[in-house]
């Protein structure tokens, strides 16, 4: 028994906010931002939240996969912002939905949030627990960035990306000699350097402390010290999937990478000395939106017919915690 993805889908807030409109923000210019991250543009929320847009990418995926919401059985939304703590933005997805047969909890792993949701899922479809997932990433990162800090305020967007993926015991082999499914997945963290990329809760101001704490609420970030965990362990970790597949690059098709920087893509490509053409890219009109990225471009992909039937492809993602993972699939 293996798991197919069956529909993806994808929402984006209405708002295009372009490097010309970031420099009227802070002191930074268009050509300064595409040439550090590739970034041109992102889309921003001016009133949409992560459980409304994470609802609408939901429907979609059903939509695609010919599901109605009272079928599905469990719901996970990865998510770093959250407009609530209680209730939990899946439960929130659940009754937007009519999804009241699901069970429903959301998972923090920044970035490689989808992809620690995709196995999660795995594991309780392995296990028999449940035959069908919802899988969201979905942020609004808008709200945690400091819009006066040009380090960070120019590279995150909102959106959110989902799929539906259903347990499968098809042994059907297409003419290429592969069968559709999950091949293996890796992933992993790093909590030690996990301060790298951080963004404050309340503090611990109850009754009982003396001294009231104040906090940064902010997203913070060690630019550098991302990108050499990234460019290092993100071919690390899509080598070893590889491996425990008993597959090479070159059985690749496609390689789904988190959209955070476009030197960063460049740079594991050329790590893996696979060709960049296999990197598909749209981290030039979206940004980086965490656990969002992933999905969304796959969404992107599956509608416009650039993933075909039989295409091996690998997802990877990097984040905060720090965290990283890779699948690898065929479609």
């Amino acid at each position: 028994m293996t798991i197919k993805i069956t529909g993806t889908g994808s929402e984006l807030p209405e708002k295009i906010v372009t490097n010309f409109d970031m420099q009227e923000l802070v002191e930074t210019s268009d050509e300064w931002i595409r040439e550090r991250t590739g970034i041109a543009e992102r889309r921003i929320s001016t009133g949409e939240t992560v459980s409304s847009l994470s609802a609408k990418a939901c429907q979609k995926a059903l939509e695609m996969a010919g599901k109605a919401a009272s079928e599905v059985e469990l719901i996970i939304v990865a998510t770093c912002s959250p407009e609530l703590l209680l209730p939990c933005c899946a439960c929130q997805v659940q009754d937007m939905i009519g999804a009241s047969n699901a069970a429903a909890f959301d998972m923090n792993a920044a970035c490689s949030g989808f992809l620690f949701a995709l196995n999660t899922v795995n594991a309780y479809l392995q296990a028999g627990i449940y035959k069908n997932a919802l899988i969201a990433g979905s942020e609004v990162l808008s709200k945690l960035v400091d819009w006066t800090d040009r380090g960070t305020c120019v590279l995150f967007g909102d959106g959110a990306g989902a799929a539906f993926v259903e347990a499968s015991a098809d042994d059907a082999v297409y003419d290429n000699g592969r069968k559709a499914g999950l091949e293996c997945m890796v992933q992993g963290s790093d909590g030690a350097k996990g301060m790298v990329l951080s963004c404050a809760e309340r503090p611990v101001n109850n009754a009982f402390v003396s001294e009231k704490q104040t906090v940064n609420p902010y997203i913070q970030m060690n630019g550098q010290e991302v990108y050499k965990f990234a460019t290092r362990q993100v071919p690390a970790c899509i080598n070893k999937a590889l491996d425990k597949a008993g597959l090479c690059v070159d059985d690749v098709d496609l390689f789904i990478l988190h959209q955070a920087n476009v030197r960063i893509i460049e740079s594991v490509a050329k790590r893996l000395k696979a060709d960049i053409a296999k990197f598909p890219m749209n981290l030039d009109k979206v940004g980086n939106m965490s656990s969002a990225t992933i999905p969304v471009l796959l969404d992107e992909l599956n509608r416009s017919g650039k993933i075909k039937k039989g295409d091996r492809i690998v997802l990877s993602g990097f984040g905060a915690g720090l965290t990283y993972g890779a699948s690898v699939l065929v479609w």
